[in-house]
């Protein structure tokens, strides 16, 4: 059985979820209200200690949806109770990040500054302090949505391996290279 598919989702105080028809499971909790569909095959059970998932057999698909729809539905249940934030870090010089409301404006070195649009369901804000990094922080309950559009940002200019120049996350080590060295 899997390790992750067994184990009992628990439910913080505050978060409370539904299961409608045709396996809709719906979390609510302080933070907002979070919705995914479940497979059919999968069972969602509500238990006074959390909620369980079971399948009926172990088909290699039925084994992979299990862990699957297990971790979606915790990280749906951190989403709401805690929520998420993911930041990301600009290193070069004149790299700089501006946000009015959702919109994210970007120069990153090219000749024009980049404009990107943020979802609603995000919050997103632009530090610059003097003498450091300018830093993105990106806050959301849907782990799923944060993860993409950090990754989208990050893609306009990923890190390069000679300076380690581009936008990466804060903390993330970029594996360096050497640079050409003079022969005689």
């Amino acid at each position: 059985m899997s390790r992750i598919g067994k184990s009992v989702i628990e439910l913080p105080k505050g978060v409370s979820f539904d299961i409608s028809k045709g396996n809709l499971v719906t979390i609510k909790g302080p933070k907002g209200e979070l919705s995914q569909q479940i497979d059919p095959d999968i069972k969602v059970k509500a238990e006074e200690d959390g909620i369980t998932l079971a399948r009926p057999t172990e088909q290699k698909r039925h084994k992979s949806m299990h862990g699957l729809y297990n971790s979606l539905l915790r990280n749906m249940v951190e989403g709401v109770s805690k929520g998420f934030v993911k930041e990301l870090e600009l290193v070069g010089v004149g790299y700089r990040a501006a946000n009015a409301g959702n919109l994210l404006e970007l120069s990153l070195g090219f000749s024009h500054p980049i404009m990107f649009y943020i979802p609603d369901e995000i919050k997103v804000e632009a530090v610059m302090e003097k003498g450091k990094n300018p830093i993105i922080k990106l806050e959301g309950t849907d782990n799923q949505l944060l993860g993409q559009i950090a990754a989208k940002i990050r893609a306009f200019r990923k890190p390069e391996p000679y300076k380690g120049k581009g936008v990466r996350f804060v903390g993330e080590e970029i594996r360096r290279k050497a640079g050409k060295t003079a022969a005689k």
